[in-house]
């Protein structure tokens, strides 16, 4: 019973985190050019939109998961 509380209150955060920022963004380096020693690297942000319907199924996911999961203990 213990993973299916711990995956509840992960559930929960995550939900609650997507809907609170609604994305993240990361950097992604790739390799443009190699002369040698000489290298040339672009970085470019990448920003991930969460849908908020992702966020709601997520808190409704987990919070179902800590509830069924506090009535079999």
């Amino acid at each position: 019973m213990e993973s299916t509380r711990l995956l509840g209150v992960v559930l929960l955060v995550l939900g609650i985190l997507g809907l609170v920022y609604g994305g993240f963004s990361y950097t992604k380096g790739t390799e443009k050019a190699s002369l040698g020693p000489l290298q040339v690297v672009v970085q470019d942000k990448e920003h991930v939109n969460v849908p908020m319907w992702a966020g709601v199924a997520a808190i409704v996911v987990g919070g179902a998961l800590l509830a069924t999961g506090a009535k079999k203990s």
